[in-house]
């Protein structure tokens, strides 16, 4: 929390292609619609590479997203979307980060939590790939994994009790905060996989549309489809043997 003595807060926000990283994508659009103002540093990707070393300039982990605070004198670091969420919380006590109300913050810090460590079957069968479009799953869900459908049929679920609970728009109540930045990417997947929405009830797709609505993510996904860098083995895993509908990315001329 800044002080009379002390400097507002600064951000730098490192981050990676707009097109692949739903990491990046959730401080980005929670500073954003929240309105503190940062400012982005776009790091490419080395293609085709587990590891990109050169990250180690600014984040210890060498992974993105990472936050600096220059407001501090060495910066704060944060290297971690969770961590760089519960920094802003603190720092911006006037912003809706998390809920004022005891029993929303509980709620939407438990179901942020879940999305930081969970749900390694939509991670892997339904990566991140803004520009494409890609059948989901052929007649009667096939190809659908077991394990697959109980995901999204728990993101369904949380979506639904928390719009339900707390009276919407948003997953904790009136104002968007951090939980729903951490399932922005969620409803990004939900547009490129064609027809995974059909895990959804209703109410949690009247979510997706709001989402798809916000300001914060038209501009993402416009300088996603701007992109020209390709990483072969995330789109490999994207397309994963499926039908591609669209592909939405522009090329290099």
């Amino acid at each position: 929390m800044s002080s009379p003595t002390t400097p507002p807060p600064s951000y730098t926000l490192f981050i990676t292609h707009k097109n692949y990283s739903s990491w990046s994508l959730r401080p980005h659009l929670l500073l954003h619609e929240l309105a503190i103002p940062f400012t982005p540093s776009l790091q490419p990707l080395l293609p085709s590479q587990p590891r990109q070393p050169q990250w180690k300039a600014f984040s210890p982990t060498a992974r993105v997203p990472c936050l600096h605070d220059t407001s501090h004198s060495p910066p704060l670091v944060l290297w971690d979307s969770l961590a760089i969420v519960e920094h802003l919380a603190e720092a911006h006590p006037d912003k809706p980060v998390y809920p004022s109300s005891p029993p929303a913050r509980a709620w939407a810090r438990s179901a942020t939590a879940e999305m930081h460590a969970g749900f390694e079957r939509i991670r892997d069968e339904m990566s991140t790939n803004v520009g494409l479009r890609v059948r989901f799953f052929e007649r009667d869900r096939g190809g659908v994994s077991p394990a697959l459908a109980a995901e999204l049929e728990r993101v369904d679920e949380l979506w639904t009790e928390g719009l339900r609970r707390f009276g919407g728009p948003w997953l904790a109540g009136e104002e968007f905060g951090a939980v729903d930045a951490f399932y922005a990417p969620m409803v990004l997947r939900m547009q490129t996989f064609v027809g995974a929405v059909e895990f959804l009830g209703e109410e949690a797709r009247g979510y997706v549309e709001r989402v798809l609505e916000l300001e914060g993510v038209k501009e993402w996904v416009a300088d996603a489809v701007k992109e020209v860098n390709r990483e072969p083995n995330h789109d490999e895993q994207t397309i994963a043997g499926r039908q591609v509908l669209a592909d939405y990315r522009a090329t290099r001329e």
